[in-house]
């Protein structure tokens, strides 16, 4: 079991994303077997890179207003507002706002690659 306070894990530089942190909050490194979850701080301004991956990704908006672009379609995201994106969809998030644009971001672990397919139903 795992209980703490998101600010007491480390803040990291995003990959490849000036003015954007992620905290792996719930990682393989806790016992979780399949997903992990991180909470990422873009700075206004800043934003995720347009890039795409096998993985989806389930997202709630905690704070802070912004866009979302999916396959070059943009719509606005704020407090409260949830997104899916799927896998291998160009996507970004850009905060847009004044303040920090916080949000969790759950996505499955890298070993998954593959075993989804395998299992989608028909």
């Amino acid at each position: 079991m795992k209980v703490c306070d998101y600010r007491e894990v480390e803040a990291q530089v995003a990959e490849e994303a000036e003015g954007v942190t992620v905290r792996w909050v719930i990682s393989e490194a806790d016992g979780a077997p399949h997903f992990a979850m991180r909470i990422f701080d873009v700075q206004p301004g800043h934003g995720s890179p347009y890039h795409s991956h096998w993985w989806e990704h389930e997202v709630f908006v905690l704070a802070g207003t912004g866009t979302v672009t999916m396959a070059g379609e943009s719509s606005p995201i704020k407090e409260g507002t949830v997104v899916f994106v799927p896998g291998d969809v160009e996507h970004q998030f850009v905060n847009e706002g004044d303040d920090v644009l916080r949000f969790i971001c759950l996505i499955p672990h890298m070993w998954l690659e593959g075993v989804a397919e395998k299992h989608r139903p028909a």
